[in-house]
């Protein structure tokens, strides 16, 4: 035991239990995700109407043109991936259908095809993409079809994949009037209303070309986004609060009874129930095409927030219940475990392996570059050690510096909402307050030079007054750039065809605005206290060593390199990759790694900034890494707790309109966790902050780009 104890301190060791750990759990994640080798996964592309879609194919053992199945198209909302389908892929093609997980449009690797002007690009992937596929399986000899050629293919989406469900049966049922044959059986959306789907057609039309359709909706109670009542439901109280971010109950809506077959003043509709409905009649241009027909609905409405949904067994459950009955009767009898109940699930289980291997690909970083630090032309990345910054050593110095600290771990949290959505209202106060700083800090250069010449015969007294001018200058120098980024926020970082990720984006801004306040704050500290105890420039970690910040770039390049070079090998041995419910590395296609380099510049000021401040405030204090967590997420953990912590105790969350904003703090409050852990490490490797920040900016640049909708073709 002590050898295997020894052995695993060093890096071998580490390395080695990093890579038991990606194989073990990518083993394991395979094995699940096939149902124990009784379903084949293979990743698919094909061209569509609209450009080129890609997805998983689940093809259980049997299955095929001797065998056709019930087909089941699965795909994800705004922002996330096919892999984000585990759940029902798994559930459902183990129970013996035939399932395609499918990326939408500018989505993972599914890419659009025309050009998109900027103005027009939330109105195109969500509109055509599950229609589009439809269309590609309704085509394919193992879909199984009725004696007139209607096919049974069930659709489903999350959020946006779920407008995409509603209008893909829509269009389905227009384009039967044309061939006489339905593409699409069923359909069931989760986490989506039919406010995006009113845009192409009217509630009432949208459900009279459900027709005899089975249909399903799925309505979480704490749906950030949808569910919402209409302006003449909500009573008084309720039109004061402006956002979205409160409790639901989309059954005793207008939208919802109408659903489920009920006039607008009947009681809350019934749920988990099928329940007939007359879909009404079907019009164009104010013409009957089609006659009222009979089909069931059903509305499950659990206790979930919107991401809750593809991560839930409950939800899992809902959409196994549907399946079987909307199914029912028309399956191959070759599909021996149908009837499995909603119970039995082990996509759970493929979730865990997953994140186990994302632990060992996480663990492997810091091993890795321990070994590649040996080699003679990487050693250069190692600078002379340096002694830690001082500390505070008064009972005055103490409190400044928590307050500090304080201060550092909230104002990136207090401002997330503003910094985030760009709102003028916060912007405005924010470019008074730095006009205030600008203002101070040009009166303290100026006080600070001419009481430091006054004191000529006072050595210390000058040095401290000099150390207040130059200090004051620098901090006139930030707060001015600072200005300049609030005044011209809508110039910075702006969507378009160069800056194409409209999320990652906003991440870069309010990233921005974190390194400047975190600069303002070291300057401020170092000028003003820590230059006078002695700390020197390069007690920061800041070498300016050519040869220095080189091998730190080439050793960064390599760590990832062979990280991402054991990613895509896992995909291809496995059909896995890393990841936990919204947090994922996953593989990437040109155009990821095109848009990366983009980003990467703006990303590595906040990761190099950030490695100096954690490092200059937490090194060679006890539970130093702890406090660079907490000073790097801290603030927004908080936000987080606060935020839904409010929404689940009283009904409404603490920022009502703080939906989409929210929800990628589950992906990046996890990268930064993982950031601030490599900026103490390998600081400790290297005594300098440039492996870090480059190991950082590379890794988790490449892991926000390729896990978000990605608009190749903007114009």
């Amino acid at each position: 035991m002590r050898t295997v104890t020894s052995f695993l301190k060093k890096p071998q060791g580490l390395l080695v239990l990093s890579l038991v750990l990606v194989i073990f759990g990518s083993l394991f994640a395979g094995m699940f995700n096939t149902s124990f080798y009784s379903v084949k996964v293979k990743e698919i592309k094909f061209q569509a109407d609209h450009g080129t879609l890609s997805g998983l194919l689940y093809m259980p053992k049997g299955a095929g043109a001797d065998d056709k199945r019930p087909v089941i198209i699965t795909t994800h909302g705004y922002l996330n991936t096919k892999e984000m389908q585990d759940a029902p892929a798994i559930e459902m093609s183990r129970r013996g259908y035939i399932v395609l997980a499918l990326d939408m449009y500018d989505h993972g690797d599914s890419r659009w095809s025309a050009p998109i002007p900027v103005k027009d690009m939330f109105g195109t992937f969500w509109i055509y993409s599950q229609f589009d596929a439809a269309k590609y399986i309704y085509d394919q000899d193992f879909t199984k079809k009725d004696d007139k050629g209607n096919a049974y293919v069930a659709v489903s989406g999350h959020s946006m994949g779920g407008f995409s469900t509603l209008l893909s049966m829509y269009m389905d049922e227009m384009t039967s009037l044309q061939t006489g044959h339905r593409m699409i059986y069923t359909g069931i959306s989760v986490g989506a209303d039919y406010s995006y789907a009113a845009a192409v057609a009217p509630q009432d039309q949208l459900q009279a070309a459900f027709g005899s359709r089975t249909v399903g909706m799925i309505a979480g109670k704490y749906d950030e986004f949808f569910f919402n009542k209409s302006d003449e439901e909500k009573t008084a109280a309720e039109k004061e609060i402006k956002g979205t971010v409160m409790r639901k109950d989309f059954a005793a809506t207008i939208s919802g009874k109408a659903f489920l077959g009920l006039a607008a003043d009947a009681p809350r509709a019934e749920t988990d129930k099928f329940t007939e409905v007359q879909s009404g009649d079907l019009m164009v241009d104010g013409k009957v095409v089609r006659p009222s027909q009979t089909g069931e609905h059903i509305m499950f409405t659990p206790n979930q927030t919107h991401p809750w949904n593809h991560f839930s067994p409950t939800t899992t459950g809902h959409l196994i219940d549907f399946y079987a009955r909307a199914f029912n009767g028309v399956t191959s009898p070759n599909q021996t475990n149908v009837n499995l109940g909603w119970g039995n699930q082990i996509w759970w289980a493929k979730e865990a392996f997953n994140f186990v291997a994302m632990i060992g690909f996480f663990l492997m970083i810091v091993p890795l570059i321990t070994l590649l630090l040996r080699l003679p032309l990487l050693r250069k990345a190692v600078s002379n050690e340096i002694a830690t910054v001082s500390a505070a050593v008064s009972g005055k110095q103490r409190t400044v510096y928590w307050l500090a600290i304080a201060f550092s771990t909230l104002i990136p949290a207090i401002l997330f909402p503003t910094l985030m959505d760009k709102s003028a209202d916060g912007l405005n106060v924010l470019r008074i307050i730095a006009l205030i700083v600008l203002i101070v800090s040009v009166l303290g250069a100026v006080i600070g030079f001419v009481l430091a010449g006054s004191k000529k015969n006072d050595f210390a007294a000058s040095r401290r007054m000099k150390n207040m001018g130059v200090g004051s200058v620098l901090l006139a120098i930030v707060s001015l750039v600072m200005w300049i980024v609030f005044n011209y926020a809508s110039k910075i970082v702006v969507t378009g065809k160069y800056f194409n990720e409209p999320t990652t984006n906003q991440i870069v801004y309010w990233a921005l605005v974190s390194a400047l306040i975190m600069i303002l704050v070291t300057f401020a500290f170092h000028y003003f206290s820590k230059k006078d105890a002695g700390t020197r420039f390069s007690d920061y970690g800041i070498s300016l060593n050519i040869g220095t910040i080189i091998a730190s770039l080439v050793t960064a390049v390599l760590a990832i390199v062979i990280g991402y070079a054991l990613l895509f090998a896992v995909q291809a041995i496995f059909g896995t990759d890393f990841r936990i419910w919204t947090f994922a590395v996953r593989t990437f296609e040109q155009e990821h790694f095109i848009t990366a380099l983009r980003y990467a510049p703006l990303f590595l000021i906040y990761y190099f900034v950030s490695a100096v401040a954690l490092n200059a405030n937490t090194r060679g204090k006890r539970g130093g890494m702890f406090l660079a967590i907490v000073l790097n997420v801290g603030g927004l953990v908080l936000w987080m707790l606060a935020q839904y912590g409010k929404d689940f105790m009283t009904g409404v969350a603490l920022y009502p309109t703080q939906a989409l904003n929210g929800i990628l703090l589950f992906a990046l409050v996890p990268c930064l966790i993982i950031a601030a852990v490599y900026a103490r490490k390998l600081f400790e490797k290297t005594n300098n902050v440039w492996l870090a920040a480059f190991v950082n900016t590379l890794l988790f640049t490449m892991v926000t780009v390729a896990n978000t909708v990605l608009f190749w073709n903007l114009v």
